[in-house]
This record gives structure tokens, sequence and C-alpha cells, in this order.
């Protein structure tokens, strides 16, 4: 039973409503001045006040400031007489949580109270009924004949239905997990007999933007229009994620979100490269021999992006000086956010920001990581907390002070691996966990896998020791046989990338200008 304080010094004329309240399951405690409010709240539990603005004594104001003082976080509705701006704006300052003009009536009061005390079990309620109304809709669109554009959508609507429903009620979150499990399945089985025909068209054929197109489709333009440009690509930001970014920048800028898929394997050095050259990597190893050779760890092979994008820019015959900076780093993010409005100069500006990314290996690598982010929704609240004290922010705020337009996007996403796969390979096959390359690989499941046998029919690099690639799909990881329940028990339930799945491929690409 909620427990309400309500302090006014004519309570004995506010009986029919306390008795109103009582009637519909409330605990009311009535106090007649602001002194006895305060000792209530000093020795008692109460889930919220009710608190007159005009008392003798004590007022209204100073009773606030000691309950906040006392209870910070506790609910304050203010019971005023006057409508008096001032007052108000005392009232919101001191933080109240409502307000009320006199005279009130009882269902005013009750109105108020659900509210306050009951918003979140209300809206978990109802977004629960709704999710379950469009469970149906949701399962009936994801079957074998779904275009790419759907694909989308759905993952849209499963990835915002993840967020509304949070850490509510387990066996609707269980429902729901099992709906992106499914989708996912269906997904990979997607990828598996389209992705060929897409890295082998143009897009006039259809195919949706990939990886090779986003600096050609969001960014060039801007800059052919004579507009400042910042780049900013966000290392493994999931969609999740970037609707937990949105919201706080929509406070400086107006948004527009698009999406595009990764290209495969959706790692680092193979979708970032692909991002800053407009090329896949098959052609960066034709073109540019001495910036893409096979065998060098993630790191070696993304050393080269600024060359790369330069190269993009003079196939385009665009003729600009642009500014690449690489935030690995707090350190770096704070020496770059400290001059932001120097890079707003330029009319282009290019930021590879790492954080994220970061993030995502810690966790596999940390116990207290990990148990801090146990789940998608903890991990995606950590990486709000982040986002909100950040040097990234602090240069988007900078940049809001600016005439320039923001295209902001990742390389791609990550998947919480849960479920593991054999694999078989000889010693120089590939050591990541979402993708292989090499010579004769097998996987025990071949359902887990999907498998191409000639490189270059889908725009990869093959080399002297590669003759074929593994993907993995939907939640799937690699592990080794030798050792495999050590690699297994480590990697199970960690954020991967490098696959086949809607968390890794379908990406946000947003534009943003400084409201």
């Amino acid at each position: 039973m909620p427990k309400i304080l309500w302090a006014d010094d004519e309570i004995e004329h506010l009986q029919s409503h306390i008795i109103f309240l009582e009637k519909k399951g409330f605990e009311i405690t009535p106090v007649s001045n602001g002194e006895d409010a305060v000792s209530m709240i000093a020795k008692n539990v109460y889930d919220m006040v009710f608190l007159d603005e005009q008392m003798p004594g004590m007022d209204g104001l100073a009773t606030l400031e000691k309950i906040k003082n006392l209870q910070p976080s506790l609910p304050v509705v203010m019971i005023t007489k006057s409508e008096e701006e001032s007052i108000m704006e005392d009232a919101i300052g001191s933080k109240i949580s409502d307000y009320l003009i006199k005279p009130v009536n009882p269902n005013q009061i009750l109105l108020t109270t659900k509210r306050l005390l009951e918003r979140g079990r209300l809206q978990t309620q109802k977004s629960a009924q709704t999710y379950l109304r469009q469970f149906n809709e949701i399962s009936s669109r994801i079957h074998p004949g779904t275009h790419w554009k759907e694909w989308i959508e759905i993952y849209k609507k499963l990835t915002q239905w993840q967020i509304d429903l949070g850490s509510g009620d387990d066996g609707l979150i269980q429902v729901l997990d099992d709906q992106v499990e499914q989708a996912n399945k269906e997904f990979g089985k997607f990828i598996e007999q389209e992705y060929h025909g897409w890295v082998n068209k143009d897009k006039e054929s259809g195919r949706p933007n990939l990886s090779p197109d986003i600096i050609g489709d969001y960014v060039m333009p801007l800059v052919q229009k004579d507009e400042n440009v910042m780049f900013f690509l966000i290392d493994c930001m999931r969609y999740d994620q970037w609707l937990v970014f949105e919201p706080i920048l929509s406070n400086y800028f107006s948004i527009d979100t698009d999406f595009y898929y990764s290209i495969l394997p959706t790692a680092t050095p193979y979708s970032r490269n692909s991002i800053f050259s407009g090329l896949y990597p098959l052609e960066i190893e034709q073109m540019y021999p001495q910036l893409w050779k096979m065998g060098q760890d993630e790191t070696s092979l993304n050393r080269h992006e600024e060359e790369l994008l330069q190269k993009l820019l003079n196939r385009s015959k665009i003729d600009i000086n642009f500014k690449y900076e690489k935030i690995l780093n707090a350190h770096e993010g704070r020496r770059v956010a400290d001059k932001i409005q120097s890079f707003a100069q330029s009319k282009l500006a290019t930021f590879v920001f790492n954080f994220v990314d970061t993030l995502v290996h810690s966790r596999s690598d940390s116990d207290v990581i990990k148990e801090l982010a146990p789940d998608v929704s903890a991990f995606r609240s950590i990486t709000e907390a982040w986002f909100q004290h950040s040097s990234l922010l602090q240069m988007f705020k900078g940049l809001a002070e600016e005439d320039v337009t923001l295209v902001i996007t990742t390389d791609h996403g990550s998947v919480r691996s849960l479920r593991d796969t054999k694999v078989f390979g000889d010693k120089d096959t590939a050591t990541n966990l979402r993708y292989k390359y090499g010579r004769n690989l097998k996987a025990d499941e071949a359902n887990a896998v999907f498998f191409i046998d000639k490189p270059e029919n889908y725009k990869l690099p093959q080399g002297g020791l590669i003759n074929n690639y593994m993907i993995a799909k939907e939640d799937y990881y690699f592990v080794y046989p030798t050792n495999y329940h050590k690699y297994q028990n480590r990697y199970k339930d960690t954020f991967q990338h490098g696959g086949a799945s809607m968390e890794e491929m379908i990406l946000p690409v947003a534009t943003l200008r400084p409201k």
C-alpha cells in the first residue's frame, strides 16, 4: 500500500479527499504544518508528499528544502492558492514533481498520485499489452520472402520493444528474446541467399546501401553543396545504443536517421576500410596492395583509413583538404574536444571514436564489467551512462554552436554470443570468434555458418593461405576442439562481431544539423 504524507494547515477540511484516496488503496498520514512534515519524513518512509505552499510558520518552500535535504528523490507535489509565476519557478527550481492550484478535487489528487507513483507500472503494463498484440504481426513478416527494407523495419521494431519492455516481466522478455532469435535465424538465411547478389550489383539494381556507399551517399553530397561536414564513425555501435544517444543529441540537433547494411565480415578491417575507401576489401587489395596485406592483425589493417579516404576523394575529383582524427582513449578524446571548434572550419573533418568497441572487448575480458552488464539492457545502460559524461558528447555540444552538418554512423554492431560451434582448420586459420578465413575450414553445425568457398565472388581477399571464409550466423561463436571447454566458457555470453546478424549488419547513419 503506497504511503503518502499530506501537509496542509487546513488538513481537517480535506478529510473527504483523504477518505477517497484510502478507499483507492493509499495510506495517508495527515499533518498540519511544515515542522511536523519534516519530523515525520525523518522518522518514516513515504512514497510521496502533498505539500501546501502557504502554511504559517515554516511555509511550503522552506519545508520543501528540508524534505529534499532528507530525501532528495522523494516525489513532492506542491499545492498552492497562488498562480504567481515566481512562486512556481521557485518550486520547480527546488525539484517538485508537480503542482496543483487550489481548490483541488479528489480526482485531481488521484490522477496526480497514479501518474507519479504508478507511471512505470502502467507504462510497462501498456507496453506489454501492445507488444503482445503486435507479436503475430511481427512474426508474420519474418519469412523467406522478406525484403531487405522489411528486415530493417522488423529490426527497428524489435529493438524498440527491447528498450520499451526494459527489464520488466521476465516471461514477456523471454517471449521477445525468442522472437529476436527466430528473426535472426531467418535473417541469416536471407543474407546467405542475397548477399552475393548485393556485392555484385550497383545501387540502381535495388540493393541496399552497403559500407562502400556511405561516404559517397551521405558525406560527399554535403561537401559538394559547400557545407562544412563533420563525419563521426563510432566503432561497434549497435542501433539500440544509437537510440539512447539520439534523445540526448536531439536537444541540440535536428536528426534524420537512415540505415545501411555492413559488408561481411562485420569486423573492423573489412567494414571500416570499406567505408573510408568506398571499395570492397578485394578491390582495396587489388588497387592498393601496399595498404592491404592479409595475415596482419586487425590494428595493422586499420592504419590506412586517412590514406584510403584521400584516394576516394581523388577518384571522386573532390579537391579539398580534410582533417582526420582517431580517438582511442579518454586523453585523446579530451584533446580533440578542447579544440573541436577549429575542426568546424574545415570543409571535411573525420573522426573515428573507439570507445564502444573498447567497452565490448572489456566486457569479454572483465568479470566486473560483465557483472555490471549481465544482459543487453544493462549493457545499453552502461553505454548511455558513458555517453552522457564523454568527450564525444562534449564534441557534439561544441559543434552545435557551429555552422556545420554532422554525419554519424558506425562500421558494424555486435551480438551477444550464447551458442558455440566447433570449428576445424589448420594453424594459419584466423582467430576471430565470429568469422574465420583459411584453408579447408569446417564447422560442427552447418546451420550456424555462412560458408564462402570462393572469396573473390564476394569481393573478399583470398591470398596464398586462404581459400574459404566462414561467417557465424545468429548468436553462434567459433571454438576450436583443442581446449574446447576452456574457450567455450570464456567466450560464452560475450558481445562479438564479424558475423551475420541483424545487430551486426543493420546499422544507423544519421545526419544532424544544429537547431
